[in-house]
């Protein structure tokens, strides 16, 4: 981000997969924060003149030579710090304390409870001494001695210097992860920290979020024009409404039918956009294009590729037919981003590639516009009806830019295709009917490359299985599956076996994340 404001906090990254969570906490706190790389904090602590400053984990090691390190400047600056996991062993090295590796012995890892063995600053209003917390562990290195001026403050079995405090300095550090939900605190210790650690007044929002993106949108685009790519999901849709309400009639959104959509869902997009909003809108119809380049493709990266690869061939088409726009503007999201490559190139691991993330072929004489790259799914939700985007909309499910085509595992076929979007539209109708739409996160269903024996009508079928997904979940970074009750599979397997030809078994799939994706592909 380079919205700039009074009030920030600054989050140097070292590569762990859920720093973007301290960001949301964070901003939760209605303090605003920026995510740097350790190798470039330094740059963004002198551009955003921080009221403080966060380490977040990491993968590495602080034992190992090479391993990452806090700059100087930042140790240096007499600004408050929060030390978290990685950050928590690398603050204390940098100060002259001792990390040691886990070893034989292990570190902690998952639940855990610590014990307030004194007060600080960081607790107040909060823990009191004497009492025992769950935490969230996951590390092996631990703090083993303390760098001067600091006192432990909490302890747990396996980290004696569970939290840390240097109160003359306001330095503070923690072994465990406040950013996760399954510390129940963390929320309250990180908002302890910018507000009453660093001072800050707390009156960021997702209307002055709005106010500065559209005021960011004009100074990069100018007077060029933009083509947008529409998906039918909420995160192009609140970007393009975004967009449109900063550059009007420069904006063009592109919807590419790729016939690998939901039931009705073409026209929903092109209703939603023509007739609610009146931007420009041309809608392309690719059918053909997607599905032949898919054929006899089974590797899901090789599927995401191509329909991003397609994807990109057919708006530099578009582009070209409105007179050359210089932007294309996309709806990608924080979580797309961190499962294909580090948010701010740090060093965190890749778990896959999304579509619309990793930058322009060279070929391409256009520019990036993002507006929605820091957000998570439910902070867009909430853009969108900052900008008025109709619930019906800005509340439905995620959609994946691949389609149907990360949903039906083996081949993408068009038959295939229209067997699974009958069997996802009546499992959705089912969600529906019973009233459960909203408390769930995502549900779909999966067409798999699995065909199983099944007697109907006394004769013997062999058809397709049906898996079917729902999750609860706040940001998409992890989920639990819906606990619905037997009699409403039952019926929504007997209604998409008895409804839809190719399709004979139905299974749930009961799979958290981690350790599996939300998407099947």
């Amino acid at each position: 981000m380079t919205i700039a404001h009074d009030e920030s906090v600054l989050i140097v990254d070292f590569g762990s997969q859920v720093t973007q969570l301290i960001a949301r906490r964070v901003r939760e706190a209605g303090v605003y924060s920026e995510i740097a790389p350790f190798s470039s904090a330094e740059a963004a602590f002198h551009r955003m003149k921080p009221k403080g400053i966060i380490l977040s984990g990491g993968p590495a090691s602080v034992t190992e030579d090479g391993s990452p390190r806090a700059p100087e400047a930042i140790l240096n600056s007499g600004l408050p710090i929060l030390g978290i996991c990685y950050g928590q062993q690398t603050l204390t090295q940098q100060l002259g304390g001792t990390v040691e590796g886990g070893g034989e012995k292990g570190g902690e890892f998952g639940r855990a409870f610590i014990e307030i063995t004194d007060r600080c600053r960081l607790f107040d209003g909060l823990w009191k001494e004497g009492e025992a917390h769950q935490v969230w562990m996951s590390h092996g290195d631990k703090v083993t001695a303390l760098a001067p001026g600091f006192r432990s403050v909490a302890s747990s079995p396996g980290a004696p210097y569970a939290v840390i405090a240097d109160d003359e300095r306001c330095f503070y550090a923690m072994q465990f992860h406040p950013e996760v939900v399954h510390t129940p605190d963390g929320g309250k210790l990180i908002a302890n920290f910018v507000r009453h650690v660093c001072g800050c007044r707390g009156d960021w929002s997702m209307a002055e979020f709005k106010a500065a993106k559209i005021a960011e949108i004009r100074a990069q685009v100018g007077s060029s024009r933009v083509i947008c790519g529409l998906s039918g999901g909420v995160d192009s849709a609140v970007a393009a409404v975004l967009i449109h309400e900063a550059i009007g009639d420069q904006l063009t959104c592109v919807f590419v039918d790729h016939g690998l959509m939901r039931m009705g869902e073409a026209d929903q997009v092109v209703s939603l956009f023509k007739g609610h909003y009146n931007i420009p809108l041309v809608h392309v119809q690719a059918e053909a294009l997607f599905l032949g380049g898919l054929a006899g493709v089974t590797d899901p990266e090789q599927k995401r590729k191509f329909i991003g690869k397609t994807f990109i061939d057919v708006f530099e088409s578009e582009a070209r037919k409105i007179g050359g726009a210089e932007f294309l503007a996309q709806g990608t999201l924080y979580p797309d981003v961190i499962e294909s490559v580090s948010f701010t190139g740090g060093p965190s691991v890749t778990i896959k590639s999304h579509h619309n993330v990793g930058g322009l072929p060279e070929r391409m004489n256009m520019k990036l516009v993002e507006p929605l790259r820091e957000l998570f799914k439910d902070e867009v939700r909430a853009l969108g009806r900052e900008l008025g985007l109709p619930d019906v909309f800005v509340g439905r499910h995620p959609f994946p830019g691949p389609g149907l085509a990360i949903r039906i595992p083996g081949e993408v076929t068009r038959e295939r295709c229209d067997i699974l979007r009958k069997a996802d539209a009546i499992y959705l109708d089912e969600i529906r009917n019973a009233g459960l739409y909203d408390a769930i996160w995502q549900a779909f269903a999966v067409l798999l490359p699995v065909k199983t024996v099944g007697v109907m009508g006394d004769g013997r079928t062999y058809d397709s299985v049906c898996a079917l997904r729902a999750v609860t979940s706040t940001d998409g970074m992890t989920a639990d599956i819906y606990p619905f009750d037997s009699s409403f599979l039952q019926r929504t397997a007997t209604r998409i076996i008895n409804e839809v030809k190719g399709i004979n078994r139905v299974v749930y799939d009961y799979t958290s994340k981690p350790p599996g994706t939300i998407e099947w592909e």
